[in-house]
């Protein structure tokens, strides 16, 4: 009997922290329903990065290799599946196929083939403080925040996988200049300003109107047409439009050089609201699902309290009363969005059972938002 595969995801980043791989983690009761599964994402899996995958608890079989296996994927070879005669059967398949892999939960001493190319290696940091000889660019996994980050690369890691970057951030301080701007037109374009007003805020910032203009060029809109202006911009796609790539715009105002990373969760949290909440809701509220998951980690990239952030915009209540109180009708999703983040997929699992939503439309709605957002990186 098949069981539905569930997907949670996690970021690879580099030294500095700038996004690597997307790493998948299964949730499947065995490598066949995962193979099942990963067969229908042909649309929306992401092609910008290499994407890590991640079996959780299953032994690596050859019951891989009954799927096309996308050219970026690279299959994560747990070290201690290393002596399983299925592993073992499976390795010379994979690399005969041309199919890269990884070597996960390596350790010192194990004894690992010398055949194969391990181009990353993912180790426990809370076991190994530092990755020795590793056999490939050494990934730390298990860090808690961002200082340990900071720690494991001084300590002679390549980089790591997770969701550190989420804790111990910069303390709460005021917005800066470039971010009020944003904020500043998203209230003039909520309120119907007239566009010479919007038009002369846009001309303060050069550099900001080239972005926007750029997001809305990109391939993740759509747009049969290039728009030239933001005049032409109002006239194609009207303020409700842009008031969506006014709020991209804001989660990708950051010039920290380490915040890709959180850029990435931002939007793609966004998108995969708006599109697995789109059968719930009236299709006004579809840009309301993804400013509301966009501006879920507002406080991480800019630095700034949200309420506060909040107070100066003129949201809907149903975004704030999500974003301040988990509460309210998108809640549910937000929360949803989260689980997705997690390397344990129990809470993911009842979320979708309580919400009566197909795994395969949670499962196609993560991927989808991977991929817009790695389609809008530089």
């Amino acid at each position: 009997m098949s069981h539905p595969l569930l997907l949670t995801r996690e970021p690879v980043v580099n030294r500095n922290r700038a996004i690597t791989a997307n790493r998948l983690i299964a949730h499947a009761a065995s490598v066949a329903d995962v193979v099942a599964g990963l067969k229908k994402f042909d649309e929306e899996w992401p092609q910008h990065h290499p994407v890590f995958l991640c079996l959780g608890k299953l032994v690596p079989t050859p019951d891989l290799l009954d799927w096309d296996v996308p050219d970026n994927l690279m299959v994560e070879i747990p070290a201690p599946t290393l002596a399983h005669p299925k592993t073992q059967e499976l390795l010379p398949q994979l690399k005969a196929a041309g199919v890269n892999m990884c070597l996960s939960w390596y350790a010192p001493g194990v004894a690992v083939p010398p055949e194969i190319d391990w181009r990353f290696v993912l180790m426990d940091q809370r076991k190994l403080a530092d990755p020795g000889n590793s056999p490939g660019l050494s990934l730390a996994w298990g860090l808690k925040d961002t200082p340990s980050f900071g720690t494991a690369i001084d300590n002679g890691y390549d980089g790591a996988a997770g969701w550190f970057f989420l804790q111990g951030g910069a303390s709460a301080k005021a917005l800066s200049p470039s971010h009020a701007q944003i904020v500043r037109l998203l209230n003039l374009v909520r309120g119907n300003a007239e566009i010479k007003d919007i038009e002369a805020v846009l001309k303060q910032d050069v550099a900001l109107s080239y972005k926007l203009l750029r997001y809305i060029n990109s391939a993740g809109f759509g747009l049969r047409c290039e728009i030239q202006s933001f005049r032409h911009a109002v006239t194609i796609l009207g303020y409700k439009n842009l008031n969506k790539w006014l709020s991209l715009l804001l989660v990708t105002a950051s010039r920290d050089p380490a915040a890709p990373a959180l850029m990435q969760a931002s939007i793609a949290r966004g998108r995969m609201m708006e599109r697995v909440g789109a059968p719930f809701f009236d299709k006004a509220d579809h840009d309301n699902l993804f400013i509301t998951g966009a501006f879920s980690l507002l406080p991480s990239l800019l630095g700034t309290s949200l309420p506060e952030l909040l107070a100066e915009m003129s949201l809907p209540e149903s975004i704030t009363e999500a974003l301040v109180n988990n509460e309210g009708e998108y809640a549910p999703f937000l929360n949803l969005a989260r689980a997705c983040e997690r390397f344990d997929a129990t809470n993911l699992d009842k979320l979708t059972t309580d919400l009566t939503i197909d795994s395969h439309a949670v499962n196609a709605a993560l991927l989808a938002g991977v991929q817009f957002a790695d389609s809008l990186q530089s």
